[in-house]
């Protein structure tokens, strides 16, 4: 239960605060429309992430008496959270665009996660993998990691429009890369984790 909430925790983290489509227009509606506009914005996954999460699980519920299956989505998984491990070390900061972007904001939060492949990626590799690996706890702790997960992703997107509309020079500064890096280094940790699972459940089965 505990680690699930971690990876939640964890995940939620580093997706909220890491430079993205989503991310951007958070700051730049922030920055051209007010805090209002960019909160609109950052609440755009609770809308997205929800059906593929849906589908996530069916998915997972096709191929849970299929270790092999199991095994392959866990490496993916792992191999997943460790390129993002390694892309949030490299981070240097938000590069912000100079566009006026329009007002509507909710729709254009929506319309932009819901294009990204970033949350398919996720769901379908790290999420499946991690709501797998934590259903032996029991029922809940897969909803544990999900609703962590959710939570601590739109609350860090909020942030980002607070700090955006009062601190625009924090993105760029050195207080933000030093969060990011030790982000990277707990991703690099689950990325283990979830790797170590998948090559145990493809040895069982062989």
């Amino acid at each position: 239960m505990l680690s699930s909430l971690l990876a939640g925790i964890v995940m939620g983290l580093t997706a909220g605060f890491s430079p993205g489509p989503l991310s951007t227009l958070v700051i730049t509606q922030t920055l051209r429309h007010g805090l209002k506009e960019g909160v609109k914005v950052a609440v755009a996954p609770l809308m997205t992430d929800l059906p593929i999460i849906a589908a996530s699980l069916l998915l997972l519920s096709r191929a849970a008496h299929n270790e092999n299956i199991l095994g392959v989505i866990s490496l993916a998984g792992g191999v997943y959270v460790l390129y993002l491990a390694v892309e949030t070390f490299r981070i240097r900061g938000f590069e912000l665009p100079d566009e006026t972007v329009a007002p509507r904001s909710l729709m254009k939060g929506v319309m932009t996660n819901f294009l990204s492949p970033s949350p398919y990626l996720f769901w379908t590799t790290v999420g499946t993998s991690m709501i797998s690996r934590s259903w032996k706890n029991g029922a809940l702790a897969p909803a544990v990691f999900v609703l962590s997960f959710l939570f601590v992703l739109v609350t860090s997107k909020m942030t980002l429009a607070f700090i955006a509309g009062r601190s625009r020079g924090f993105l760029s500064g050195n207080g933000y890369v030093l969060t990011m890096r030790i982000l990277s280094l707990a991703l690099a940790f689950f990325s283990l984790m979830l790797l170590n699972d998948g090559l145990v459940k493809l040895l069982t089965c062989c």
